[in-house]
């Protein structure tokens, strides 16, 4: 029953940084104004805020109590580095750009 539940805590906490690298990216695009410089910040930043979390989650909180998945690198690469790729990729390719979105204008 532990591995039931560490397994399905696991997977809400990889949905949940899929969430929080798609949401990073999209602000990243909104308040740069340079090509690259919301490829730089999500790269960079967005890793480092999602091991904070990872940390936090698996460490003090204990999410994933009872599932081995054999080294701390396959942990990493399913907690941040599959996330970053999944929120960035859902982010560019099925939201649209900000400069194809009309705002109101409120004057």
């Amino acid at each position: 029953m532990l591995a039931l539940f560490g397994f399905v805590s696991l997977v809400a906490l990889v949905a949940l940084h899929t969430v929080i690298a798609g949401v990073a990216t999209r602000f990243f695009r909104l308040r740069l104004n340079t090509s690259w410089g919301s490829v730089v910040y999500t790269l960079v930043l967005t890793p480092m805020l999602l091991l904070i979390s990872m940390l936090v989650f698996t460490g003090v909180l204990n999410v994933g109590a009872g599932i081995n998945l054999g080294s701390p690198t396959l942990v990493v690469a399913l907690l941040v580095g599959l996330p970053v790729v999944l929120g960035a990729a859902i982010d560019y390719l099925y939201v649209p750009s900000p400069d194809d979105v009309e705002l109101p204008d409120t004057s």
